[in-house]
């Protein structure tokens, strides 16, 4: 079973990227991560766990072979426990600190850090770029000598 895709639909849970508003039980999770407060975000994954317990399924689909997937239908709660589930595998093998908040200003999109020197501050591509073009901007202005004074 591969639960990359659903710590991945956590992501997009929070964001507001997949079946309706944002969790607020999720983000609690990356937002204490982000802070961090590794305590507090775990004792927040695990009581989801506990809260939203998921139902594994054998299946088969585009002719590929059986194997497990999570009953992870449309309601809110199945969605929930399976993202759930999904960090807390993601957590266990690369560490609670790869879960973050986005860094650009005005951003509060979550991410989860798969680089390999754990060196992700973004949400993406577009919030990466706006944050080094404001950079710029700004040692530009401090680098420019006033206006004759």
């Amino acid at each position: 079973m591969d639960l990359a895709s659903y710590a991945e639909l956590a992501v997009r849970l929070v964001n507001g990227e997949a079946y309706g508003p944002p969790l607020p039980e999720l983000r609690g999770v990356f937002d204490a991560a982000a802070d961090g407060a590794p305590r507090t975000a775990v004792a927040a994954l695990n009581a989801l766990l506990d809260a939203y317990p998921i139902r594994p399924q054998v299946t088969t689909h585009d002719g590929g072979p059986w194997h497990l997937h999570l009953a992870a239908g449309e309601s809110p709660a199945e969605q929930l426990g399976a993202a759930a589930l999904g960090l807390a595998q993601f957590v266990t093998a690369y560490g609670i600190d790869r879960l973050g908040r986005c860094a650009a200003a005005g951003c509060a999109r979550v991410y989860l850090d798969t680089s390999t020197n754990r060196s992700r501050r973004y949400c993406g591509d577009r919030c990466a770029s706006r944050a080094n073009v404001a950079a710029y901007r700004a040692r530009r202005r401090a680098s420019t000598p006033g206006d004759g004074q």
